[in-house]
């Protein structure tokens, strides 16, 4: 095994499909190796990705700020840019680490055009489309040279990590990010799974990249390209950074404490509205069929206020620990820290006055009873 393993560390084929297959199978097997087990290999997609934390993504920079506020009516005046973001669609918040396109071969100019990058696309249908609005989105200030660190949350590894900065003169105010307006200042190369640091929680590895970029000031863009190495996935994100002094002052009271695993806590105790406007309203139910060492579980949607659903999502946490979903169907799944996620496929998102859609789950794990659902409509 060491043997092979060098042998692939050592290729100098070009990253692709086939040498992501080659890696994913040797560490399976390394992992089977260890675990000195004969076994048929099941391989289950990960529920969790990743985007950039530091600078932070403008969608996980949003959540960061107001995920444990999002009600807030505050966030309109004070942070704008997020409040149109949010107001768009909550799940692009909800779902932050799930920016991504699948069977990109590469070609990102062709697959994430002009005034789209920052969505990859308009990847998800319009979910992340507000992200491309240029504007006042709030920065980190950072120097010539500073750390862009991403978050693999599943240990996908990379084929590549492209980090590029806009160039001096481009306006992050008022225009909308072409390829044109960018720089590449950094070409990882191959990282290897769990390469990096281990973040204090939520899982997975926290990835560094040394990036210089002198002759800049004021507003500018930080554009990552993820290539993911354990199928062809690919993640993009924009970083709104400050080079230099003459920073815009943060607004005062808004979110003073950093924002929890849980996006519910600190909310009022009546029925929460979710920031939706009067008359939106859903709940979801479940019904378990245990086997003991794993369950099978059918979640019924139900519209529950006055006004049709376009599109909902569901928070829940396990009621019994060592719980975790081994297939979904109807239904995208997602974490965040120890918050379970269920986001809408396309065919069940709209839910009709007083209608139902539903979807289901697999899980292994002590499961006997159902969670307590909060549902997120919009």
């Amino acid at each position: 095994m060491l043997r092979l393993r060098n042998r692939l560390a050592h290729r100098t084929d070009p990253p692709g499909p086939g040498r992501r297959r080659l890696r994913t199978l040797l560490f399976t097997i390394a992992a089977v190796v260890a675990a000195g087990t004969a076994a048929i290999l099941f391989v289950q997609p990960a529920s969790s990705h990743g985007t950039s934390i530091a600078q932070p993504s403008r969608h996980y920079s949003c959540w960061e700020r107001w995920g444990s506020d999002f009600q807030n009516p505050a966030m309109e005046t004070q942070d704008p840019m997020c409040w149109a973001a949010w107001q768009n669609d909550t799940n692009a918040m909800w779902n932050w680490n799930g920016l991504y396109r699948e069977q990109v071969a590469g070609n990102h100019q062709a697959a994430v055009p002009d005034n789209q990058l920052c969505s990859g696309g308009r990847t998800g249908g319009t979910r992340y489309a507000a992200l491309d609005t240029p504007g006042p989105w709030k920065t980190t200030q950072v120097g010539s040279s500073f750390t862009f660190t991403n978050w693999d949350q599943a240990n996908h590894g990379a084929d590549y990590y492209r980090v590029y900065v806009t160039k001096q003169g481009y306006n992050a105010q008022t225009d909308a990010l072409d390829w044109a307006d960018l720089e590449l200042l950094k070409d990882t190369g191959d990282i290897d799974p769990g390469v990096g640091r281990t973040p204090p929680s939520g899982g997975g590895t926290l990835v560094d990249i040394p990036i210089t970029a002198p002759n800049r000031t004021g507003h500018h863009v930080v554009y990552m390209i993820w290539q993911a190495s354990h199928q062809d996935q690919t993640f993009y994100s924009c970083s709104d950074v400050w080079f230099g002094s003459g920073q815009p002052q943060e607004p005062t009271g808004g979110p003073t404490e950093e924002p929890t695993d849980d996006p519910t806590s600190g909310e009022p105790t009546e029925e929460p509205t979710t920031g939706a406007p009067a008359g939106y309203s859903c709940s979801a139910t479940a019904t378990v069929n245990s086997w003991g060492s794993g369950a099978s579980v059918s979640v019924k949607v139900k519209n529950t206020g006055s006004q049709a659903i376009h599109t909902w999502m569901l928070h829940w946490t396990w009621p019994a620990s060592g719980v975790a979903i081994s297939q979904i169907w109807n239904a995208s799944h997602s974490t965040m820290g120890g918050m379970q996620m269920a986001a809408p496929v396309s065919w069940n998102a709209a839910v009709a006055l007083n209608g139902t859609v539903e979807f289901g789950f697999n899980v292994n794990g002590p499961l006997t009873t159902a969670p307590t659902f909060d549902c997120f409509p919009t």
